[in-house]
């Protein structure tokens, strides 16, 4: 008995949205690691533990000593001595120059050393850690043979300038600076490495120049590291002691800092050597505290906080997750009828009249194929997992080295242009925005990076955001949204920016079925009006359907198909887009009595091939019947099998069947006629198609 129907997208079924109302009876978060150890009370193994509590106490003996040795009352006369006030002056006014020299110095190293890849790097990394291992004594000479008088550069700089670093203040500057800016170095380098660049890369897509973006986004979002690095590295110049005695020397007012009075007081006054000590001490201390074992200089966890006014779109699924049920009757016809809000677009920021581009682009490398599309039209791009769809969207941005694209956009050739003069705008997986911005700072940011006033770009996102519903979230960060509401931002950014070309990668993946639903009618209507090319990849048949014009197929970097959204759903080209449409897709090669199976056996069709040919057989799962005897009659393809899989699929059933006389056959039928045949896990079935119900595709 044949049973057929269709399939419906069907909404996820286990949001993972952390603002969604969490049920009493749904999983907890995991604990961390520290967590779970100090719920199950296992005492750690004493083979371990003593070591450590005897490492604790080497490090904490020599600070009790300081701290016991300490005459308190005397403790005020000697910090308040005009030599002791003298060396503490001199000390922060050569460690805040230090810092200084390093801050300027050594972030843009963090970041040439993070960010970019060339020859020597190791080497480099090596030379920016060599400091914290040298002996400061060693650095002081290394430094008084290359700034000293009678060193490499010390007569030029004296000769030329009249500078001359050694017992002077300056060279005590410079001495603090060559031991504690690998301290910065370093923790900003780990900063850096934390950020993903997708946020520096969506700056540059919306015309940010990369001073600017290195201004506005990677500092901020990686201020936590540059904060530790500072600290750390302000503290070991106002404790360092070696290279500046070696290279500056030790005159009082001059280059004589604490840790070189303290080394001096030793000798006359112990007493007063560990008044000077503890303060020292004290400091250090202050700034580890500050810090809070954050020395790493890793990004600051970034809690989400709840939102007391969430709207329906809170819950939906993650950006792991998929967002459909593939269908066996996703057509045009079934989806155009989708309606929503309508209304104009919000009028462009410049105030200038529309402009239209095409694009053509010759991709090369990893991707390689040729695009052409006139203005307004939208192409969908599908394909597994690895196919080349980001490569090509960052080949047209110009942000990868896998795949060179050759990009004109109406009259003007792009290809050798930065990413941020194509005027191509991206919204990638995760919409990527900025974390220290609001929404309206976020969506106003592409326009203020092309030089619009701040008022009129503020203004011109004010109006996209309302556009796409989230307006009265404007004044809300990031941390602030859902996951919903942040893809919505990111879009309204990404179509504020007024690009010539967008590329958006999964862009409604976040959304609930009905926000996604509002959301896809608000972007079919601006796409309707836009003068340039859009790119959407997708996973989504609705939207491939619902949004575009074409749709590309990938596979392993080539183009498979490029044909209309109809086109593809009659006679898909690979068994990945069939199966992606909820279709049976089985690879074979053409007989005289059907098609061969790569696994054995003949699956028999109406459309007769010449022997040989490679395609694609296409059976919708409702052309499959299911029975429980073997069936009688006119079905030339009968198989038997065993139930391995029931799932839901809105109102009806699939059922996946196995069999070791043809591939997996998925079945759709009614709960009904499951409950007639006693469908279960493990049930011996027969199936059958009829040889009209098969599609065969050349490939």
């Amino acid at each position: 008995m044949k049973r057929s129907g269709s399939l419906r997208p069907e909404a996820p079924r286990s949001p993972r949205d952390p603002l969604a109302p969490r049920s009493p009876h749904a999983p907890r978060a995991p604990r961390t690691p520290q967590a779970l150890a100090r719920r199950s009370g296992a005492r750690p193994p004493l083979a371990l533990a003593l070591p450590a509590l005897l490492a604790v106490a080497f490090l904490t003996l020599p600070l009790l000593g300081i701290l016991v040795r300490t005459r308190w009352s005397e403790l005020g006369g000697h910090l308040t001595s005009p030599a002791t006030v003298e060396a503490l002056r001199l000390s922060l006014v050569v460690s805040f120059w230090a810092l200084g020299l390093s801050l300027l110095l050594g972030v843009p190293l963090a970041w040439l050393l993070a960010r970019v890849s060339f020859p020597g790097k190791a080497l480099v990394r090596s030379l920016v850690l060599l400091p914290m291992v040298l002996p400061p004594t060693v650095g002081g000479v290394a430094l008084l043979l290359a700034f000293g008088r009678r060193g490499l550069l010390g007569p030029w700089l004296e000769d030329t300038f009249g500078v001359t670093l050694p017992f002077h203040t300056s060279g005590a500057v410079l001495a603090a600076t060559f031991v504690a800016m690998p301290f910065l170095v370093i923790s900003l380098e780990g900063a850096l490495g934390g950020l993903r660049p997708r946020y520096e890369e969506t700056a540059a897509s919306l015309g940010a120049s990369p001073v600017r973006v290195f201004f506005t986004v990677t500092l901020p979002m990686v201020a936590p590291g540059l904060i530790a690095g500072a600290a750390l590295t302000w503290a070991r110049a106002l404790g360092e002691f070696g290279a500046t005695i070696t290279f500056a020397g030790n005159l009082p007012g001059t280059t004589q800092t604490l840790p070189l009075q303290v080394y001096l007081l030793l000798q006359d006054e112990p007493a007063a050597a560990t008044s000077v000590s503890l303060l020292l001490l004290a400091i250090a201390m202050a700034v580890l505290v500050a810090l809070r074992g954050r020395w790493t200089g890793a990004p600051a966890d970034r809690r989400t906080r709840p939102v007391a006014d969430a709207g329906p779109d809170d819950t939906g699924p993650d950006d792991g997750a998929p967002a459909w049920v593939p269908s066996a009757s996703v057509t045009p016809a079934s989806l155009t009828s989708e309606t929503g809000p309508a209304g104009a677009d919000p009028p462009d920021a410049s105030g200038g009249e529309e402009q239209r581009w095409a694009l053509h682009a010759e991709v090369t490398g990893f991707t390689r194929l040729t695009l052409d599309a006139e203005p307004g039209t939208t192409i969908a791009v599908v394909g597994p997992n690895g196919a080349g769809k980001t490569t090509l969207l960052r080949a047209l941005l110009g942000l990868t080295p896998r795949a060179h694209a050759t990009l004109r956009l109406g009259d003007a050739d792009v290809t050798a242009l930065p990413p941020h003069r194509r005027h191509v705008a991206w919204v990638p997986q995760d919409g990527a925005l900025f974390p220290h911005l609001t929404a309206l700072a976020n969506t106003a940011y592409g326009l203020r990076a092309q030089g619009v006033p701040r008022a009129q770009a503020r203004r011109a996102a004010q109006l996209w955001l309302d556009r796409l519903g989230v307006g009265r979230l404007a004044h809300r960060r990031p941390a602030q949204l859902s996951g919903g509401q942040a893809q919505r931002v990111a879009l309204a950014r990404a179509l504020a920016a007024r690009p010539r070309l967008l590329v958006l990668d999964e862009p409604l993946a976040a959304l609930d079925q009905t926000t996604r639903a509002h959301v896809r009618h608000t972007l079919r209507t601006h796409l309707a009006g836009f003068g340039g090319v859009c790119l959407i990849v997708t996973h989504d048949p609705v939207e491939a359907v619902s949004l575009a014009d074409r749709v590309l197929v990938l596979d392993e970097g080539r183009a498979l198909q490029d044909a209309p959204p109809a086109e593809v759903t009659r006679h898909p080209h690979s068994p990945w887009v069939a199966r992606m449409l909820g279709r049976n897709a089985w690879p074979g090669t053409a007989t005289a009595e059907g098609l061969a199976l790569p696994g054995g056996g003949t699956l028999v069709t109406a459309e007769p091939l010449t022997p040989g040919t490679e395609a694609l057989a296409v059976i919708a799962p409702e052309a499959v019947a299911v029975h429980r005897e073997k069936p009688e009659g006119s079905p030339r393809n009968v198989w038997p099998g065993t139930v391995r899989e029931i799932t839901t699929s809105g109102s009806r059933l699939r059922v996946l069947v196995t069999s070791d006389r043809a591939p997996d056959l998925v079945a759709e039928i009614t709960p009904q006629a499951a409950a007639e045949l006693g469908l279960a896990d493990g049930v011996f079935v027969w199936t059958s198609v009829k040889a009209t119900e098969a599609t065969v595709v050349t490939l």
